[in-house]
């Protein structure tokens, strides 16, 4: 038969069709509550020299997921060491994006929140006499909100002073807030 080869045919150049990647990155949690999809992850989105700037071990991220059905949360945890003259503390930062909106997280902790803005942006200080040498913000984005909630352990029994907790949190969370509501690929 005229015409027939064996092996397989390979295309011409202009026949080769080169196929697009994708430059929108899949969230790590979706559910199905019908809310907005969290376009903000504490463990990919926040530059490491930010952090380490700030004292955090960036080799330390440990992603964390909380997909709940009918809301989600994804974050990042970090470990640090916070060097003051005479003290030496370890501390832990948890960064927390989810879909709930900033009035969800005032209902539920109102006892423990203080209405507050970072960089002109909505925000809850969240202090709980319950849960010693630990400190919270929370800020609203356009997705839902960003929680950053930093624990301190110090390396003495006598536990850090209350108006210490929260001592430069709002400073981190100031620098990170102009990263929340960025195009993320």
């Amino acid at each position: 038969m005229a015409g027939c080869a064996s092996g397989a045919a390979t295309p011409s150049e202009s026949e080769a069709v080169d196929t697009p990647t994708s430059t929108t990155r899949t969230p790590r949690v979706v559910d199905d509550s019908g809310r907005p999809q969290i376009t903000f992850d504490p463990c990919l989105d926040i530059p490491d020299e930010l952090l380490l700037e700030a004292g955090y071990d960036t080799r330390s991220k440990e992603p964390t997921d909380y997909p709940m059905g009918t809301y989600s949360f994804i974050g990042c945890r970090f470990k640090g060491t916070l060097h003051i003259p005479g003290v030496l503390r370890r501390y832990g930062l948890n960064i927390l994006s989810g879909n709930v909106t900033l009035e969800e997280e005032l209902a539920k902790d109102r006892l423990i929140a203080t209405e507050t803005t970072i960089n002109g942006r909505r925000a809850l200080l969240e202090v709980d006499s319950n849960n010693q040498n630990s400190c919270a913000i929370a800020v609203e984005s356009e997705f839902g909100i960003v929680i950053f909630s930093r624990t301190y352990f110090p390396d003495h029994t006598r536990g850090v002073p209350r108006e210490q907790w929260c001592s430069g949190l709002g400073e981190l969370v100031s620098s990170i807030e102009p990263l929340l509501d960025l195009p993320h690929s």
